[in-house]
């Protein structure tokens, strides 16, 4: 199946739109948040583990929205065909351009919009990846946004401190 395809004509329902608000809102932090840094600083590494952020955004990109709802909850074969087992995702090449990095991003996070606009909340899911998590811990869509929504609401929270060390820009700042 296509991904531009419509996969069903569900219409979502108030849980899974109030979930895919918060998802979004998630989402526009780890974007927003990176807002003003140039490639060189979108590439620095601030850990000692030496990941950067353009590698942070890669992984959400190709590890979380496309793995999660593309390959576990719609099943696509062509996606899971494509997975690595490796840390790939974590790694920018340095002749992809940052912007394309973001515009993946985003593009991702769409068609992910529409398996999740197409999917009953307690939609059981299309494929689980033993050989990597053993037993399902996550069993329907409800079950995934909640994870996938944790999981970037945490890397956003890993950004903001690496923009604070890049050049001292915060967030959110409460006094």
């Amino acid at each position: 199946m296509a991904v531009t395809e419509k996969l069903s004509d569900i219409t979502p329902s108030h849980e899974v739109k109030a979930l895919l608000g918060v998802l979004h809102g998630q989402r526009r932090h780890v974007v927003d948040i990176l807002d003003g840094l140039d490639a060189q600083d979108l590439r620095r590494p601030v850990l000692p583990s030496g990941w950067h952020c353009l590698g942070l955004v890669q992984h959400l990109t190709l590890d979380v929205e496309r793995f999660w709802f593309r390959a576990v909850v719609a099943g696509d074969q062509q996606v899971i065909r494509g997975l690595t087992s490796d840390d790939e995702a974590w790694k920018v090449s340095p002749e992809v351009a940052a912007v394309d990095v973001l515009d993946r991003y985003r593009q991702e996070a769409a068609f992910a919009d529409d398996v999740i606009t197409a999917t009953p909340a307690d939609a059981a899911l299309a494929w689980w990846p033993h050989d990597v998590f053993g037993e399902p811990h996550l069993h329907t869509l409800r079950d995934v946004l909640l994870h996938v929504i944790t999981e970037t609401a945490c890397h956003a929270g890993h950004l903001d401190a690496a923009r604070e060390l890049i050049d001292g820009r915060r967030w959110l700042v409460l006094t």
